[in-house]
């Protein structure tokens, strides 16, 4: 059978044996290369292969729907997208179509969250089709490609993905991108021989150059075998025996099952249909390509059972490029590219009614074009005739220029009309050393680097981001209010009350003044919790902060939503309110392998922070004592402290009764720091601050313990089976000695003495002052001791020893005991002159010679406890009758001046009895 391309093969199998030192392989691919496009060709159902985001493309595309007028269109895209192809009316491009899993079922767990993303940009081949098959009455769109499950099913290794662009750069995250007409060379060693001799640094800047431009204009037939024959050159030369050449396969079996399915299903006839796939799958030789309708040799596997969540979100130019291995401002350069041809060749292109900037009135379609007759060889012409490219377009060089110039000036660049001239002159430089007859966009870049940036970058933004904005910028696309998911429409109409335009790109000031308008509570409460489910930047408080027991009245806000709405949408796939997705997010924190007791408590805090479930705060608090119970560490004991603290005080400030949860894991607490306090002490890997936190704990929930069944004996026997070696655990365990009345503060106080008279022990004595430091947390009272022993480190430590001390003793405060700085700073301004001039005549209290004290007598300490007792009667015989004696005081005026004596003799004798009273009455 004759082939019009046989003298074409012909001609480039001549070629290939005139290369003597060419490659074995060579003439089969050039042979090879030439019959897949005639095979493309002869295909019954039309081929239309497409690049991904290619202007020329589009324009071809546009071209060919105008022309042919297709009823059936199959589009190589995920089959489960078609319902959101839909809500395309109701969003500014680009926008990405995703497909999003959480709760997985047949894939790895650990795996979780999978997404898979279709990036769609009004430059593209694939939205003009979209756009004629939805606004055109009796065209069926179909998607022949795999699932978004199938995506997952044919990839390597679900759980390791390949490496993924940075979250701050890539609104797609780490999704795997769908793509549509990939068409980029798998042969490392061709990428790199076309980038040399195309004197280009990019791919996408080589393909702009030698395939864009000159099919940008090209007819119809000429476009599909010009594409049809790169897309098999790059197969051809890709390698065969990878895995993702086999699932390329495997692609192409599945939609070309597809596509006949629906053939056989609705009867129509293959002439009156287009199939638009990427150029590489276009020149696929697998079996089912030439089958008849109604066959179906490929088993397609079944789904699992994982449930997928569908939804628009928005995307950028950049984000595009980083997803897919562009070069920056690609896209951009793109999108400028095809307003220029529409320009130039008048056309206008598919838009969806009801979209924003589609016209509201379309023209009616023409008649289409009868079909052409048989194939014509038009690859030899163009292969062998130079490429009709466009003269020096003067005045739009001059304009790059021109603006680049003034937009440079804008962000601090000392340009001037000089650097205009200059970047004009270069580009047209640069352009004729690398052989173009025009300069490209990327000559231009190259040329205002040049000739503008020179050394350093003033501003935020260097001179080729500037060009890419010039030329475009990074368009960034828009999910419209009526295609996104309930809870981003719930949030919403929520913040509507604020006045505020939500959708704007631009950081908006709230401000809620809730004591004039109670109705923004409701506001007021839904940013909270979206400041603690979406990222910082999305919505921040400026004035107004949430604590337990606070209450502001007034709060300001700055919002930025219109810009992070892809992380609104995405709380959407989560669940249908945000008080859902907050809780879900609560108690996967809690439920986390990783989680800790601090985690939990944090979750509880934030519970009754945020929503109002005492169910879920109960549970929450039983999974925190679950998690303490199983703790074999206390590295986070300073943490559980601090967080328990916070929530019995905001228990015993609000309700008449604690929770049960609380008791517990009081309870729980104290058995468990009591059985690791000993371990900890030893251990050199816990630190003394957690040390420290596990006293603090024991000390201060001590009187709740005891009164819920604790027994106080095994905190002393846990106590004195500490032997530690390190002097600040030596410090930590003195002053819990102490707090137990096992160590009285003057033995404290000759012990530290000892040490500081020991020149063997004094190089150490800033870790023993330190270990005292940590040790108001656990006993506050000795405040004053700690103090009086820092004053002695500094009046007796030598300069040694004291200024390398100096730096280590205020970092290990800021980072470790930054709460108890206060308290010493307080007990000094208490303990020291608060004026120079007395600094003179003062004596420090511990220099202060004990006064000796007096016999007997009104005027000593026993005897104003004496009056003290006696002035208030009732109190005493209370106080006796709790002891069990029963009789009346004695009036001071009535009793005798033997029994005033006796008494006074009694109370001097017994001082300490005296003084306990004392304090009770007080209390």
């Amino acid at each position: 059978m004759t082939s019009p391309f046989d003298p074409l093969r012909d001609q480039l199998l001549g070629a290939a044996e005139s290369l003597a030192d060419g490659p074995a392989a060579l003439p089969e691919i050039l042979a090879g290369i030439v019959d897949d496009v005639d095979h493309a060709l002869r295909e019954p159902l039309e081929i239309f292969p497409v690049c991904h985001h290619s202007p020329a493309s589009a324009l071809a595309m546009l071209r060919r729907l105008r022309a042919k007028q297709p009823k059936v269109i199959y589009l190589e895209l995920c089959e489960d997208l078609q319902p959101l192809l839909t809500e395309l009316r109701n969003c500014r491009l680009p926008v990405a179509l995703q497909a999003f899993a959480s709760e997985l079922d047949g894939f790895p767990k650990e795996s979780a969250p999978l997404s898979v993303i279709a990036p769609i940009t009004e430059a593209s081949a694939e939205y003009q089709a979209i756009s004629y098959a939805l606004d055109t009455p009796g065209v069926e769109l179909v998607l022949v490609d795999r699932s978004t499950d199938h995506v997952f099913q044919w990839q390597p290794d679900v759980s390791s993905p390949a490496d993924t662009p940075e979250p701050e750069d890539d609104l797609h995250g780490d999704a795997v991108g769908v793509e549509i007409g990939d068409l980029r060379p798998r042969f490392a060693e061709l990428e790199e021989h076309l980038l040399h001799h195309g004197r280009v640094r990019h791919w996408s800047e080589w393909w702009d150059q030698y395939v864009e431009q000159p099919l940008a204009g090209a007819d119809h037939e000429t476009y599909r075998q010009v594409m049809v024959l790169v897309g098999s050159l790059f197969r051809r030369l890709a390698p065969h025996d990878t895995k993702r050449y086999a699932s390329d396969e495997d692609r192409e079996r599945y939609m070309w099952t597809r596509i006949r399915e629906h053939l056989g299903r609705s009867g129509t006839d293959p002439a009156d249909c287009l199939y638009i796939c990427g150029a590489f799958h276009a020149a696929s030789r697998v079996a089912e390509a030439g089958s008849a309708p109604g066959t179906a040799d490929f088993a397609i596997s079944p789904r699992t059972g994982t449930t997928w969540l569908y939804g628009l979100i928005p995307s950028s130019h950049s984000a595009i490029e980083s997803q897919f291995g562009l070069a920056p401002g690609s896209v951009s350069i793109a999108a400028s590219t095809w307003q220029k041809q529409l320009l130039k060749l008048r056309l206008t292109p598919f838009r969806l009614e009801g979209q924003k900037g589609a016209r509201k009135t379309r023209k009616a379609l023409p008649l289409p074009v009868a079909a052409s007759g048989p194939v014509v060889d038009h690859l030899t012409g163009y292969l062998a005739g130079p490429p009709a490219l466009d003269g020096l377009d003067e005045e739009e060089l001059r304009g790059w220029c021109v603006d680049i110039v003034r937009l440079a000036r804008r962000n601090g660049y000392l340009a001037s009309t000089a650097d205009a001239i200059a970047v004009f002159e270069t580009s047209v430089l640069l352009a004729g050393m690398r052989g173009r007859v025009r300069p490209t966009p990327y000559d231009f870049q190259d040329a205002a680097v040049t000739c503008i940036e020179k050394d350093t970058v003033p501003g935020r933004r260097d001179v080729r981001r500037l060009c890419e904005i010039l030329l475009g910028g990074d368009r960034i696309g828009q999910v419209g209010y009526e295609a996104l998911p309930p809870l981003a429409r719930d949030v919403y109409d929520r913040l509507a009350p604020l006045g505020l335009d939500l959708e704007q790109r631009s950081i908006q000031r709230a401000l809620l003044d809730l004591s004039a308008r109670p109705e923004l509570a409701g506001c007021s409460q839904l940013l909270w919790m979206l400041r603690y489910l979406l990222p910082d930047q999305a919505v921040r408080p400026i004035m107004g902060s949430r604590k337990l027991g606070e209450r502001h009245i007034q709060e300001s806000w700055d919002l930025d939503l219109g810009r992070n709405q892809r992380a609104v949408i995405e709380l959407g796939y989560e669940g249908v309110t945000v008080e859902q997705v907050l809780e879900q997010r609560l108690r996967r924190d809690a439920w986390d392998p990783k989680a800790t007791a601090a985690t939990a408590l944090k979750a509880v805090e934030n519970s009754l922070l945020f929503l109002e479930s005492p169910r879920l705060t109960d549970e929450l608090g039983a999974r925190a004592i679950e998690l303490l119970a199983a703790e074999r560490t206390v590295d986070d004991a300073p943490d559980v402290l601090r967080r328990i603290r916070r929530l019995l005080g905001h228990y015993r400030a609000t309700t008449p009764v604690l929770p049960g949860w609380c008791g517990r894991f009081v309870t729980e607490g104290y058995a468990h720091y009591c059985t690791l306090l000993p371990t900890a002490f030893v251990e050199e890997e816990t630190g003394v601050r957690q040390v420290g936190a596990m006293l603090g704990f024991l000390f201060s929930m001590e009187s709740l313990a005891l009164s819920l069944g604790c027994d106080r004996t095994q905190l002393e026997i846990a106590v004195r089976q500490s032997h530690p070696e390190s002097p600040a655990k030596i410090a930590l365990l003195w002053a819990a000695l102490h707090q137990l009345g096992a160590l009285p503060l003057a033995d404290l106080r000759e012990r530290v003495g000892e040490l500081l008279g020991n020149p063997l022990v004094v190089p150490s004595f800033p870790q023993y002052v330190s270990g005292f430091v940590q040790a108001l947390e656990p006993v506050p009272r000795l405040a004053p001791f700690v103090v009086e022993t820092l004053s002695q480190a500094f009046a007796r430590l030598p300069d040694p020893v004291l200024l390398p001390w100096l730096p280590n003793l205020i970092t290990t405060l800021k980072q470790q005991a930054a709460e108890l700085v206060p308290v010493l700073t307080r007990e000094a301004g208490r303990t020291f002159p608060g004026s120079l001039a007395a600094l003179d005549s003062w004596t420090a209290p511990w220099n202060t010679p004990p006064r000796a004290r007096p016999a007997a007598g009104p005027a000593g300490p026993a005897g104003a406890v004496a009056a003290l007792l006696a002035a208030g009667p009732a109190a005493a015989d209370a106080v006796a009758a709790m002891l069990g004696c029963a009789g009346e005081w004695t009036p001071l005026a009535t009793e005798t001046a033997d029994e005033a004596a006796a008494a006074t003799a009694l109370l001097t004798a017994f001082p300490a009895a005296a003084e306990a009273v004392a304090d009770l009455i007080s209390a």
